[in-house]
């Protein structure tokens, strides 16, 4: 479904006209946000199989810090694999990369080691690694990444469609006040259920992250 359709789909239960695009009125406009809202809270509830990317980060020889591309603070890494030297990369503790870059001399290799450090001017993650490259090596991070709020009409959703238009639904009602015979807690009700079926259904896909190992 496109944005549009969501809006209209939401327009129609709330028993008022479809719209032919998302800001042809106040009040339609005001669905989109909720929309916006809606997809939001989805995205955020799982790590869907529609966000789930790789990243592919060429290093620099003498170059530590590195920017993920298109990424920003609601985003997941699963793993990091540093293809050119066929190892999967550790995740370290800001605190042991201080230790190995300021109290001690870096070492210089392969990298084999990832931490989060900040995130630049436009909002992407910044990650630092270890041994401080000496050329070329090609890393991938598995990751998650939300996407941007939609905005054009023919915008479309990466994560299921029914658990957005049924949340927006419930938040329509729950600022309409009224909706003549289902109440606002009814409506949420349902779009829990239709966000927990989604869930279960993608994490099928994905049985590795709902088992839970010990060490």
């Amino acid at each position: 479904m496109t944005y549009l359709e969501i809006v209209n789909g939401v327009l129609r239960r709330l028993r008022e006209d479809e719209v032919t695009t998302v800001t042809e009125t106040t009040y339609s406009t005001m669905i989109g946000d909720f929309v916006n809202d809606a997809k939001k809270i989805v995205e955020a509830a799982w790590d869907w199989s529609g966000l789930r990317s790789t990243i592919v980060v060429p290093t620099v020889a003498d170059t530590s810090t590195y920017t993920l591309s298109n990424t920003t603070t609601k985003d997941k890494t699963f793993n990091v694999i540093n293809d050119t030297s066929n190892v999967f990369m550790q995740y370290r503790p800001q605190e042991w990369f201080d230790n190995v870059y300021y109290n001690n001399e870096p070492a210089s290799g392969s990298p084999e080691y990832y931490t989060f450090s900040t995130n630049d001017a436009s909002g992407n993650t910044q990650v630092q690694v270890y041994p401080k490259p000496d050329g070329v090596y090609s890393l991938r991070f598995n990751v998650a990444v939300r996407n941007d709020d939609l905005s054009a009409d023919s915008d479309t959703l990466a994560i299921p469609e029914a658990p957005v238009l049924h949340l927006t639904v419930a938040l329509s009602v729950r600022e309409r006040g009224e909706t003549g015979g289902t109440s606002t807690a009814e409506y949420f009700t349902i779009a829990n259920r239709y966000l927990s079926d989604a869930i279960a259904f993608d994490a099928a896909k994905h049985p590795e992250d709902t088992i839970w190992y010990t060490p």
